[in-house]
């Protein structure tokens, strides 16, 4: 007995676009890149996304404060990886600023919150090996250098000559 197949009819842009904000939200310039890739003219794509920022699915300033948020609390980020994160998800220079600039502006504080909590994971290893993990995890979380060595040894409760 045969079985009928459904033909299936091509997303249109509109389609495309809700889909890809239905997975995850998206910023303009990645929902712009994806949709071109799909085939999509630019001119097409370029009215899908006013429509969608009128009706107010598409925000790139919510998107970067979300993101932003998660990586404060969550990941123990500094601005740096901050503004990088946002950057790589195709948040606009301008937009990354904005949302900076109402982040509380002192890293060393939040660094050492970082350090403190990633230094009672470190308790069975030599002071000096704690020191160099908890320097470089730091560093990975985008603490500078000088950030990243303070944080650690106030964590660890070492004198400059341990660390």
């Amino acid at each position: 007995m045969a079985t009928k197949r459904t033909v299936r009819r091509p997303l249109d842009c509109h389609e495309r676009a809700l889909r890809l904000l239905a997975v995850r939200p998206r910023a303009r310039r990645e929902l712009e890149s994806r949709l071109r890739q799909a085939g999509f003219e630019a001119a097409e794509v370029s009215s899908e996304l006013d429509r969608l920022e009128e009706v107010g699915l598409l925000d790139d300033g919510a998107l970067a404060r979300e993101l932003a948020d998660h990586h404060l609390t969550v990941r123990g980020s500094a601005r740096r990886a901050v503004a990088g994160a946002l950057a790589s998800k195709g948040v606009s220079r301008e937009t990354i600023d904005r949302t900076l600039a109402g982040l509380e502006q002192d890293e060393s504080v939040r660094a050492l919150e970082v350090a403190t909590e990633r230094a009672r994971r470190l308790t069975s290893l030599r002071p000096e090996a704690a020191y160099g993990r908890l320097v470089s995890f730091l560093a990975r979380r985008g603490y500078d250098g000088g950030t990243s060595r303070e944080a650690a040894r106030a964590a660890l409760g070492l004198d400059d000559r341990h660390a």
